[in-house]
């Protein structure tokens, strides 16, 4: 990276992380008038908390929002390398940056979701078949054993062997993005570090599992 580029560099990284710093769980389960998910099951703030309050629309939305985001921040980034306004390698760091924002979030006290879904649009600007294949990998997972979070395990796993294997034939990729999605998919397994531990003593909740919690907020 240019040293003339690193100040631009660091101001997009910025906006890329208050970006993914927006709760879209939270924010879409206020709009709709359902309890904050950080109340009720895992207290994740992210899609697959928010469909054990049973309401399929806000866990959907909460899911494209969140991958939206993801995948905003590595597109704009890649239309201001084309136009000469950042290096092209930057576009890596705003990748994972974008993650950050929703793992450590500015606007809830750095206590975010698990990045499954930002990382999934991350994938989908990267190279849309990159990110297919990832997306894929975890619906095979999830349906055959119901498990969100070993559908997202397995999934960080093989996504930087998708993105080298597909090197040089389906996409080519800079080496500075692949590091960034090395890093992203680690991240992805370290914020899951709970998970796998009451995976394997047989307690993690299936999918579509209701938390128990009032669906709605109680009136005040």
């Amino acid at each position: 990276m240019h040293i003339l580029s690193l100040p631009i560099a660091l101001f997009g990284a910025a906006l890329a992380y208050l970006l993914g710093s927006v709760p879209f769980a939270v924010v879409v389960s206020r709009v709709m008038g359902l309890s904050d998910p950080r109340s009720y099951g895992s207290g994740n703030p992210g899609a697959t908390n928010v469909l054990r309050s049973g309401n399929k629309l806000a866990a959907a939305l909460t899911l494209v929002l969140d991958a939206l985001k993801g995948w905003l921040a590595v597109w704009l980034g890649a239309r201001a390398a084309q136009a000469g306004w950042l290096d092209a390698s930057a576009v890596a760091l705003l990748a994972v940056a974008v993650l950050c924002g929703h793992l450590w979030p500015a606007f809830l006290r750095l206590r975010g979701g698990k990045g499954v879904a930002t990382a999934a649009g991350v994938l989908l600007a990267v190279n849309p078949w990159l990110g297919l294949a990832c997306i894929a990998t975890w619906l095979i997972v999830a349906v055959f054993f119901r498990y969100s979070s070993l559908a997202a395990l397995a999934t960080a796993v093989f996504a930087p062997f998708y993105a080298l294997f597909g090197q040089g034939l389906a996409w080519r990729l800079r080496p500075a993005m692949l590091l960034a999605l090395v890093v992203i998919s680690l991240l992805v397994i370290w914020r899951h570090q709970a998970n796998i531990r009451k995976l394997l003593r047989g307690e993690e909740s299936r999918i579509g599992a209701k938390s128990g919690a009032p669906p709605r907020r109680p009136r005040r």
